[in-house]
């Protein structure tokens, strides 16, 4: 999928476990709700990394563009470093390691390790991130008329805001991990998800998504999981941008109105 699509079910993925959450007694504080989506849809574009034209490639300026290049050759190397007989051969990363379910835990894993160790200064900067991102992928028609300067102040003001209406007593630093120490531990959750959400998105296009590596399947440890062909579509096409973005909107809205206690 492209990259609205992704960011628009990344923060739909998040609303709809706020309203599971709610059901299962550990309701999200609405600063809580509003955040994750936003980490949600943010993070929803960060496994094409692999990709130099992807959104992301273009959301730092030349850093990103520098970045993406080196996890393209990354994910190269560990294609070529673990792919099977059965495997392809390919000469890009693109699709390969950032779409994995183990990229998805493992960056998750970091950013919630990041935000307890690293304190505000740490949850400010991850929350700045995703923030521009969220901006390139939910407002991109506005974001690319604008100058990245613009969108990068967006995203420093955003994420100022934010933290400091999170820090606020009874607003969701400690969410769901209340102990001592835990505060912003919950915040990896939403990248989890944003990641994994992406790559179920790619795996309904024609080219499948490797999700389960390094889990063999039919004797490929980069096998492209999908649906059955006929029911696969292009990036970009009309399934994508006039079915398939109108429902995850519905569905972003349903589970906010059920998280938030409206329905």
């Amino acid at each position: 999928m492209m990259g609205p699509a992704h960011s628009l079910s990344g923060a739909a993925a998040w609303l709809g476990v706020g309203a599971a959450a709610a059901a299962a007694g550990h309701a999200m504080p609405w600063p809580v709700l509003v955040v994750g989506a936003l980490i949600c849809a943010g993070a929803a574009l960060a496994p094409d990394l692999d990709h130099k034209s992807a959104t992301i490639s273009r959301a730092f300026g030349p850093l990103s563009k520098w970045l993406c290049e080196v996890v393209d050759k990354l994910s190269y190397a560990v294609y070529k470093a673990t792919r099977t007989r059965a495997d392809a051969r390919r000469s890009g990363g693109h699709r390969t390691l950032t779409h994995t379910w183990v990229w998805a835990v493992a960056i998750g894993a970091g950013a919630s390790a990041l935000a307890v160790e690293g304190g505000r200064w740490a949850v400010l900067a991850l929350l700045f991130v995703h923030v521009v991102l969220a901006v390139e992928g939910l407002l991109w028609r506005a974001a690319r008329v604008s100058s990245d300067i613009l969108v990068w102040l967006l995203g420093a003001a955003g994420a100022w805001i934010l933290a400091g209406i999170l820090d606020q007593p009874g607003n969701g630093a400690n969410w769901l991990f209340d102990a001592p120490g835990q505060e912003y531990l919950w915040l990896g959750l939403p990248i989890v998800l944003g990641a994994l959400v992406h790559d179920v998105g790619d795996a309904l296009t024609v080219s499948g998504c490797p999700i389960l590596w390094p889990i063999p399947v039919a004797g490929k440890r980069w096998y492209p999981i999908g649906p059955p062909k006929p029911l696969r579509f292009r990036a970009g096409s009309w399934v994508e941008v006039r079915v398939l973005m109108p429902v995850f909107m519905v569905l972003g809205g349903v589970g906010g109105a059920f998280a938030l206690g409206v329905v």
